[in-house]
């Protein structure tokens, strides 16, 4: 296993020298000027040297090193600065912002609290609601509680997020007024009063994302669990005496799992993501948000870092995956 992970991680540099490449030529390929929402009283020599101090004068192969440099090399011993009170990256020039003027990691690091608020915890909600839904559902195969589950399932994923959130902000914001449409990105948390207003403003955006995840997780654990339910395994683990909970929870639920890992694992890159559709709906002031407002303005050195994040959560949590495979099922093996 040890082995395998250290090949996958090796592996893994390439593939992602690669997609950079891919990310950064994409986005040089990409219409629009940087200089476009420069006002037009500026005189055009002035907009040049403007240009050259973004680094627009260069060639791409060397804007490609400066920022693959900058990345993995003065980002990191940045971070280390700030945790162990060094001074590795002092005067280094790190990856800037276009529209903003200041450093990109700086601010996914202020927006990255109010994504995972809301779309980590209802990613965490959602799976927790999607996995006994889907586990109860498949043993009671087209009983009432399947039905039912069956139905809010597709109801959840059939039903765009932008058309259920404005339908509960509709429903219990305009005419209820039990929650806030809008989601306070400055609000803080500091006694229980506040720790209150937190958990009404995350509630509709909450809700909205974990029913959409619980939807789809769930059928795959239901077909999941049924493909196993009818094993020649689950009747042998029966005929030697095993309780039907043991049958099901431990024999049965295992195996099902490994294909389920895949969905959840993938989804997890999504979370760091940001919920754009959503985000956009409550005002959430979160890193899908940031994303729309630099390709809207751009702002090609913060939408080149943010897809690499998203490039990189998604290599790692394959590689989380695919180790998981092996210790749910011991007859994988990674010689």
């Amino acid at each position: 296993m040890l082995q395998f992970t250290a090949r996958r991680l090796i592996l893994s540099i390439p593939t992602l020298l690669f997609i950079s490449l891919v990310i950064f030529l994409l986005l040089e390929l990409a219409p629009g000027d940087p200089m476009a929402q420069v006002p037009l009283t500026v005189p055009p020599e002035v907009k040049e040297r403007m240009r050259e101090a973004l680094g627009l004068g260069e060639p791409i192969h060397i804007r490609f090193g400066k920022w693959l440099y900058q990345f993995f090399v003065i980002e990191p011993l940045h971070l280390i600065d700030i945790m162990a009170g060094t001074d590795f990256a002092g005067g280094e020039q790190r990856v800037i912002s276009w529209q903003t003027r200041s450093p990109v990691m700086d601010i996914v690091a202020q927006r990255m609290p109010q994504t995972l608020w809301v779309v980590g915890l209802s990613y965490v909600v959602g799976v927790l609601i999607a996995l006994p839904i889907g586990i109860y559902s498949a043993y009671r195969q087209y009983s009432w509680f399947d039905q039912v589950g069956t139905f809010v399932s597709m109801v959840g994923f059939s039903v765009p997020t932008f058309f259920s959130g404005v339908l509960l902000i509709v429903v219990f914001s305009v005419n209820l007024g039990w929650f806030p449409s809008i989601y306070d990105t400055t609000h803080v948390v500091s006694d229980w009063d506040s720790f209150v207003v937190q958990v009404k403003q995350m509630a509709m955006p909450v809700f909205v994302l974990a029913l959409f995840n619980a939807a789809q997780i769930s059928r795959f654990m239901r077909a999941s669990m049924l493909d196993n339910l009818g094993q020649d395994y689950v009747r042998t683990a029966r005929a030697k005496g095993l309780s039907e909970k043991v049958v099901v929870l431990v024999h049965v639920l295992r195996n099902s799992m490994i294909p389920v890992v895949t969905v959840i694992a993938l989804g997890v890159p999504q979370v760091f993501g940001g919920a754009i559709i959503t985000e956009q709906v409550f005002k959430v002031n979160g890193l899908g948000q940031l994303l729309i407002t630099a390709i809207q303005a751009n702002d090609l050195p913060t939408v080149q870092t943010l897809t690499f994040i998203f490039a990189i959560l998604i290599v790692l949590f394959n590689l989380i995956a695919d180790v998981l495979y092996g210790l749910l099922d011991p007859r994988i093996r990674y010689d």
